[in-house]
């Protein structure tokens, strides 16, 4: 995609921070590097109690700081959508990076399609150092939503390969539609839930291959799990941030007065739920689930899914059988396969075959 198509686009890239002063010259040198001209930087410190905002004043000549107390991601990025002027904006997680020419390349996309509300493109895992790990998110064999998805995202909306927050960049006055974010809703993180789901009802989807952003893997990420190993409690609050999405959803689908089901279902959602119930139930955070709910949903949600071959359904009912009806030992590792694509290497090349329809999910995101 020639980048040069978006050149009348003013791109503002917002970066919040918490106590992420070593990651964050990186991010904020990234965003001073953009090749695309019409960029503005933005950075929100949350309440940070390291060095951060020492360390925010040699930046001021060259970014727009802005201190505020600690209230949580989704404070931040209301804080700085306030101050944002553009005509799209890039929310920067302070542990990432992005690519030179990432504002370029979503401003041309935007640019050369009036009906797209949200770019979203391929991020490269890095470490704590930097160094890259091999690993790409979506996945290689993942291929990335595009077009126009509303349907499948009041269907099956945490089942398509959507990027967390540095990878995606939105329309403004579509955004503005939206805002703010409920801060009570995401209290800490998962603020770019709420945008990433809601904002595909206000437009399509445009989704760039080329690796444009640097997604860090540091130990100490607020959401992302550093190794392949289970967290139910890091699954207990994906289930929470499921839940009060899906219900958002639908309340912007009825104030659009789209068609939409009673209720969402999504695989990954349900996935979730009958592993925290099967290890831990007395901390599974919806207390009327039952085993045999849960798979019967899973039936339905399958159902749903247009997206995936029949081999591929077939291969969901059997993962949720099993893991309703096998021992806990069992159950974990199932869950591994399930959670983590890179758990199952030598499946993920049959998987991405047995998928339908490129440009959709077809497996649950990791």
């Amino acid at each position: 995609m020639n980048a040069a198509g978006g050149a009348g686009l003013a791109v503002d890239i917002v970066i919040n921070n918490y106590n992420y002063a070593r990651f964050l010259p990186d991010a904020i040198g990234s965003a001073c590097a953009q090749t695309h001209d019409r960029v503005r930087t933005i950075v929100v410190d949350d309440g940070s109690t390291d060095e951060s905002r020492q360390l925010l004043r040699g930046y001021e000549d060259r970014v727009t700081v802005v201190l505020k107390e600690n209230g949580g991601q989704a404070s931040a990025l209301n804080t700085g959508m306030e101050r944002c002027e553009g005509d799209v904006v890039l929310f920067l997680d302070a542990d990432d990076s992005l690519h030179p020419e990432a504002a370029g390349r979503v401003a041309a996309a935007f640019a050369a399609d009036d009906d797209v509300a949200k770019v979203q493109f391929r991020m490269e895992t890095i470490d704590a150092d930097g160094h890259p790990s091999g690993e790409l998110k979506p996945p290689a064999h993942l291929p990335m939503p595009r077009g126009d998805q509303r349907q499948a995202e009041l269907a099956f909306p945490f089942d398509l390969a959507w990027l967390p927050t540095s990878a995606n960049a939105f329309r403004v006055d579509a955004l503005r539609r939206i805002l703010p974010i409920p801060e009570s809703a995401y209290p800490v993180c998962g603020a770019d839930w709420y945008l990433i789901h809601l904002m595909t009802l206000l437009g399509t989807v445009a989704s760039l291959e080329d690796v444009s952003g640097y997604y860090r893997v540091h130990g100490a990420n607020n959401y992302e799990p550093a190794a392949a190993s289970l967290n139910l409690a890091h699954i207990r609050q994906t289930i929470g941030y499921a839940g009060v999405t899906a219900e958002a959803l639908l309340r912007l689908a009825d104030e659009l007065e789209m068609p939409r089901p009673d209720r969402i279902l999504s695989i990954a959602d349900l996935g979730n739920r009958i592993v925290s119930l099967r290890l831990e139930p007395q901390l599974h955070p919806v207390r009327s689930d039952r085993v045999s709910g849960l798979l019967l949903d899973a039936t339905r949600a399958v159902r749903r899914r247009s997206n995936v071959s029949a081999a591929m359904k077939l291969s969901f009912l059997a993962w949720f059988a099993a893991v309703a009806l096998a021992p806990r030992p069992l159950v974990h590792r199932l869950a591994l396969l399930f959670f983590f694509p890179q758990s199952r290497a030598s499946l993920n090349d049959l998987l991405g075959r047995l998928q339908r329809g490129r440009g959709r999910a077809a497996v649950p995101p990791s």
